[in-house]
């Protein structure tokens, strides 16, 4: 089947480097879905979580090799770098393999609505003033995940139908949690309407939702660990949820956009690992990723890798 042809695609929240990462749905909405742009926003790479453990699949490799592919093609591909990824926010209008980096956006539509792009993070309180506790709770919430792979394993094997997230589930369920994204809803809109906008595309929480807030549009793509959720803009500017609930995991072809791991040599002058996963995945199409991460780890606001052996 030939893929949809749209005008701009919104992804956030990947969580390349992680289990949780369901890399092989991403694939699969990738492959049915093209656009002229495509806005990357926030939290693509979970450096927060490698610092832990890091978990890297043949399947998350051909997820950047497919975008940068893009980017070579045509696809004007923008960066929005999130919390997970802020590291990225000190190459704002800088670009990488055809890959520009931006800390925000002012995206127009066909229509000739203006929408600011931003991942959100800068409108949550607790990620801004009190980083424990959001670490805290990013541990938490992938233990959530982690189980809800296991449910999954377990609906297939007794061939119950449909997908079902427990951590959407308790997001729904703790009133906490619920009255925490309405509060997020609101300081995104607010912080938007000051600026004469029409709309807000974010991510961060993991809640999609297209709808009128005061009479601001309010988008949030939603994430690639539990609900699998993108946006996608029409070419008439009408805005779409997209959620990909498909069981079955996009194939990854040998053939297809696959490479050998390169292992580079070792050398004394470190770099910020977030320059290295994107200087590297231009030059070697990320098959080098899983042996990089794994190099020394050093004190905040480190995480550090030698680059001398790239030119």
């Amino acid at each position: 089947m030939e893929p949809q042809q749209v005008r701009t695609i919104f992804l956030s929240d990947i969580h390349l480097g992680t289990r949780a990462c369901q890399a092989d749905r991403l694939l699969s909405f990738l492959r049915s879905y093209h656009s002229a742009r495509m806005f990357l926003v926030g939290d693509i790479i979970d450096f927060w979580a490698m610092k832990r453990s890091i978990h890297w699949t043949p399947a998350q490799n051909t997820v950047v090799q497919k975008i940068l592919k893009r980017a070579r093609h045509g696809t004007e591909v923008l960066f929005i770098p999130g919390n997970h990824d802020e590291a990225l926010r000190d190459y704002g209008g800088i670009s990488f393999g055809d890959i520009r980096v931006e800390r925000e956006y002012v995206h127009e539509l066909a229509d000739g609505r203006r929408f600011l792009i931003i991942h959100g993070d800068e409108f949550d309180q607790v990620t801004r003033h009190h980083r424990w506790v959001a670490v805290m709770g990013d541990i938490a919430y992938n233990f959530l995940v982690m189980l809800n792979g296991w449910l999954s394993r377990l609906r297939r094997l007794f061939k119950v139908p449909g997908y079902w997230s427990l951590a959407g589930y308790a997001k729904r369920q703790v009133k906490s949690a619920v009255s925490f994204i309405f509060d997020f809803e609101d300081s995104v809109v607010h912080g938007v309407q000051q600026r004469g906008l029409d709309g807000v595309v974010c991510g961060h929480i993991h809640a999609a939702t297209i709808r009128e807030h005061h009479g601001l549009c309010y988008v949030n793509c939603g994430d690639w660990v539990d609900s699998c959720t993108a946006i996608v803009e029409h070419f008439d500017g009408r805005l779409e949820l997209i959620e990909w609930t498909h069981d079955r995991p996009a194939h990854v072809p040998e053939h297809e956009d696959t490479l050998p791991v390169v292992l580079p040599p070792v050398i004394a002058k470190p770099v910020p690992v977030a320059e290295t996963v994107l200087r590297q995945a231009i030059d070697f199409d990320a098959g080098w990723l899983p042996t990089a991460l794994n190099a020394p780890r050093m004190p905040e606001p480190a995480f550090f890798f030698d680059a001398r052996a790239f030119p």
